[in-house]
Order: C-alpha cells, then structure tokens, then sequence
C-alpha cells in the first residue's frame, strides 16, 4: 500500500553540492522507486484537489516532472515555465534577483486562459525566489494562482514567507 510508504527514506541527502556548505536533497532516488514515485504522486493529487486548478505549471526541470504526471492524476492541463530562451513562439518573461545575480524564467504569451486556476508545482521550496518569481510571472499573463506546491521545503530558509499563495509541501527539511 502507497500510503504506509516513508518518503523520506527515499530522497538521497548529498553533502557539499552545488558548492561547499550545501546538503542537496535529491529526488532521482524518489523517481527510481517505482512506488515511491506512484506515492508521491497520489499524496501530491489528494493536497492539490481541493485547489480545483484548471491546469499545473511546472518550474523547470524537476517541476515537470511532478507537473506532467500530477495534470494526469487531477485531470488538468500542464504548461511550462522555462529559463529565458527555451521555449518556443512568442513569450513573456520575468526577471528577479537572486542572492548571486538575476535570472529570468519564462512563458508562452497563450499558455494559459484569462482567469484560469493555476496551481504551481516545483520539487523544492528553499528560499522562494523562483516560486515568488513564477507567480508574478502566471499573474502578469492572466492566471489566477491559488496555490504553490513542492515535494519538499528546507523550512530554516523561510521561503515561504516571500509567497503570496499558499505553499503546500509533503516532506520538510529543518536543515
């Protein structure tokens, strides 16, 4: 049964990456156990029903991954948010800091409908720029966001302070 499944015990901790001091929390493991993923996906459905969202964006990479298989558990549309430059047709991008610089995520000008629910979903809540970033960006081009969701949040950082919509998350990471 999914339900008695750990889902921790399936996300790899890898020390000193990117750079030294930083413990990454690394889904590929989560991905690879068949039904831990299949788990993860069912609890990720069950958080984000009540949302009742006319599609899901996904953050890219990792947040296609829960996007694509999320829209098909919940019936919706699945649109992406990609870094400047990828992304085909016509777009609108948005710019933001973040603690070394900028960068700039964008998307296609009719991915989305004037009006419609759009629920974001990444794999990760760490400081919440690029979540804060991607909202402004799914307001500017019409959606109305009622919510972000993450497989995981690093709470020590408080990104979910710098969002304006409800953050929800499966697992959570005090350091």
């Amino acid at each position: 049964m999914t339900k008695d499944i750990d889902l921790k015990k399936h996300i790899r901790s890898i020390p000193d990456f990117p750079k030294p001091g930083i413990l990454f929390y690394d889904i590929s493991t989560l991905l690879a156990h068949a039904k831990a993923w299949h788990a993860t996906i069912e609890r990720m459905a069950d958080v984000l029903r009540p949302y009742k969202p006319d599609v899901l964006a996904g953050i890219e990479s990792r947040g296609f991954l829960l996007a694509a298989p999320l829209a098909l558990a919940l019936g919706t549309g699945f649109v992406m948010m990609r870094k400047q430059g990828k992304l085909p047709g016509t777009t609108i991008r948005h710019t933001y800091a973040l603690e070394y610089g900028t960068d700039t995520i964008e998307i296609q000008n009719d991915a989305i409908k004037k009006g419609a629910r759009v629920v974001l979903v990444d794999d990760l809540l760490a400081t919440g720029g690029t979540l804060a970033a991607a909202v402004t960006l799914l307001e500017q081009v019409g959606g109305v966001v009622p919510a972000a969701a993450c497989v995981i949040e690093l709470t020590f950082l408080e990104g979910r302070k710098r969002l304006k919509v409800p953050v929800e998350t499966l697992l959570k990471y005090d350091s």
